[in-house]
């Protein structure tokens, strides 16, 4: 059943043509309604129990899924067209239209796993922290751990210990502390409580952690650490919203699994050599940790920021709620329905879910909106919108891409995911918004020169890296090799020949397959579309031949393996047959024969000389061999059995 969608002009404040947002988005529209959430309630209800219906409003969503509910139908779904379309200025029907057919994409749902939390509750602090505790008693299991005895209390409705902090791990429902100096209360005996002996390594698990130290926080990126609430002590406000915080945390709550791992194409190390730490250097909670070969990711501390998948250079982490592909078909349906409703040259806007959508919506009511060409995209993870995103957009339809920056975005991921996609585009038409309010994020969107669509429109399609190599030889069609910056995950490697010794340790171990042998011929050859730039073999080359340089080859030769450095090989003085390198043979030769104890007959210096088959075949043959045991007995036979007897 094709979807519906449901319009209102909100009071005649927004100019809409519902015919024309038909004929782009391709989805039929309802009659043009004016207060669809108050006067005409009874129409909305009758348009929601149809089913299947989009409503153009985003902010009365509470009241048409209360209304759903009490129709005992399913909630409609919800596209924002008065904010970010219409009230802005200029000719908003082509964006209308886009938006509508955005909204009309089928998403498919991430991955989730339970946590349940039973209430137990950790107060850190002091006398803040007693307030919070008898707070919060009635509702939560909870334990102060307080660094001294001053403020120790009578109230015996929660527990009180004294103590300090030495490590913190986990998550809501799972914490486990570890406390040094523990001294539990003595509730017997007249007066103040006395204390029992310190104890230190104690160990405490709990759901969750309220922390009104005033200390610095157990965490990185505290804000991030669900479960983990932090607050002045002597700011009363925020004391009080992490205690309201604190007492709605009990119960099971739906964990989202933000990103996928594939531990098999993980570049992190191979046999102990370091390679690739991108993801670990950007991870804000700590989520991520070494695992040998691999990265691990643990889910309940993960934040979803979207900064691994961003920087992983072979897909092995990549977002999951929802896929990247998702991402790559909401920028096509942009694109191509603006067009096809007769918009040209847009402009894609970046923007999270809560600072950029408040401030698209606070400049749409008090100021001038939205420039008509310039389509607003959501993203859960704005730090995951990384090159290849920025990408697709520009070879996909876009003349120009901003990203709204939110004040607790990862802005160095941000930044430097910018400047590779600007070396990969060849152009500067992307850009980081940090506008102080509303109003100036719309004069800055406002005087803006018109940036055009630099080539035909592709079709995003496959994984992040071919959907960049695909979108880069779309916007640069005449280049051939492009140089990136630093730490970019495309590149080649080049070889000092002269020290190499093609000893090949560096093919053994490349986790992406680039670097290859030749197995009838001393080769050294290297496919640069598969090098990932992890830095294995610079790290593995005991030569140090080998060096890295950024860049995306936009040619065919990248498809192939290329010889890099290659050598004669040496003939088995004894067969014949080809084996190892001649020069390195030579120098074995010359370095051993005649002056190591093993070799110091010319018979066993010979065998540096042989194949593999004809050495075991000389060392066999030779005097004191290794292989040579003691002389066989004779074999006994029936008659000797019988001559014995016969002695006897």
């Amino acid at each position: 059943m094709a979807k519906k969608l449901v319009l209102c002009d909100c009071l005649g404040s927004q100019t809409v043509d519902a015919d024309a947002i038909s004929a782009g988005s391709g989805l039929g529209c309802s009659r043009l309604y004016t207060s669809l959430c108050v006067d005409q309630i009874d129409l909305a209800a009758k348009e929601i129990s149809q089913g299947e219906v989009i409503i153009a409003c985003q902010q009365e969503r509470q009241r048409f899924e209360e209304l759903a509910a009490e129709l005992e139908v399913e909630a409609p779904a919800f596209v924002d067209l008065r904010d970010r379309a219409g009230w802005g200025e200029g000719n908003a029907t082509p964006k209308m239209a886009a938006l509508a057919a955005e909204a009309a994409i089928s998403v498919q749902m991430g991955r989730s796993i339970d946590v349940i939390s039973e209430g137990t509750c950790l107060i850190i602090g002091g006398a803040a922290a007693i307030q919070a505790a008898s707070d919060l008693c009635d509702t939560l299991a909870v334990t102060v751990l307080l660094p001294d005895a001053e403020h120790l209390p009578a109230d015996r409705r929660f527990d009180c210990v004294v103590g300090y902090v030495r490590t913190a791990s986990g998550a809501l429902g799972g914490f486990s502390v570890k406390i040094d100096a523990l001294q539990q209360v003595i509730p017997g005996g007249r007066g103040g409580f006395e204390l029992g002996a310190p104890q230190d390594g104690a160990l405490s698990d709990c759901d969750i952690i309220l922390d009104l130290s005033g200390g610095t926080a157990m965490f990185p990126a505290p804000e991030k650490r669900e479960g983990y609430l932090r607050a002045d002590p002597s700011h009363p406000p925020s004391v009080a919203k992490a205690v309201f915080s604190a007492a709605q945390m009990v119960g099971t709550f739906e964990k989202p699994l933000y990103v996928r791992l594939e531990e098999s194409i993980c570049a992190h190390s191979r046999a102990e050599k370091p390679a690739c730490s991108n993801c670990l250097n950007v991870c804000p909670t700590g989520a991520i940790t070494s695992a040998g070969e691999h990265v691990a990711i643990d889910p309940m501390i993960c934040a979803g920021c979207g900064s691994c998948s961003a920087v992983c250079p072979t897909g092995a982490i990549t977002y999951d709620a929802p896929p990247v592909d998702t991402v790559f078909r909401r920028l096509t349906t942009l694109a191509s329905t603006f067009r096809k409703a007769g918009g040209e040259h847009p402009r894609l806007l970046v923007h999270d879910a809560t600072y950029g959508q408040e401030m698209i919506s606070l400049a749409a009511r008090f100021g001038r909106g939205l420039p008509a060409d310039v389509i607003p995209l959501q993203v859960d993870a704005l730090s995951g919108f990384g090159h290849a995103e920025m990408m697709a957009a520009l070879a996909g339809g876009f003349g120009q891409v901003d990203i709204l920056v939110s004040p607790r975005a990862e802005l160095d991921v941000i930044e430097g995911q910018t400047a590779l996609a600007k070396a990969l585009a060849g152009t500067d038409n992307i850009h980081l918004l940090q506008p102080a309010d509303p109003d100036a994020l719309c004069d800055t969107l406002y005087d803006q020169v018109d940036a055009p669509v630099v080539c035909e429109p592709v079709l995003p399609m496959g994984t992040r890296r071919q959907v960049t190599r695909l979108a880069a030889k779309a916007l640069q069609p005449q280049a051939t090799i492009l140089d990136l910056p630093e730490n970019a995950p495309y590149g080649a490697v080049l070889v000092d020949t002269d020290a190499c010794s093609l000893c090949l340790s560096c093919v053994s171990l490349c986790p992406s397959g680039a670097l290859g042998d030749n197995p009838d011929l001393p080769q050294l050859r290297f496919q640069e579309d598969a090098c990932v730039q992890c830095g294995l073999c610079t790290n593995i080359c005991p030569e140090k031949a080998i060096t890295l340089k950024p860049q995306m080859n936009l040619t065919d030769a990248a498809f192939t393996q290329r010889v890099m450095h290659e050598e004669e090989p040496f003939a088995c003085i004894e067969c014949g047959s080809l084996f190892g390198v001649k020069s390195t043979v030579e120098k074995i030769t010359e370095k051993l024969a005649g002056k190591h104890a093993m070799f110091a007959n010319s018979a066993a210096a010979k065998m540096i000389q042989m194949c593999e088959n004809c050495r075991i075949q000389a060392q066999y043959h030779s005097t004191d061999n290794p292989f040579q045991g003691g002389e066989r007995p004779r074999v006994r036979t029936s008659d000797d059995y019988l001559s014995k007897r016969k002695d006897h």
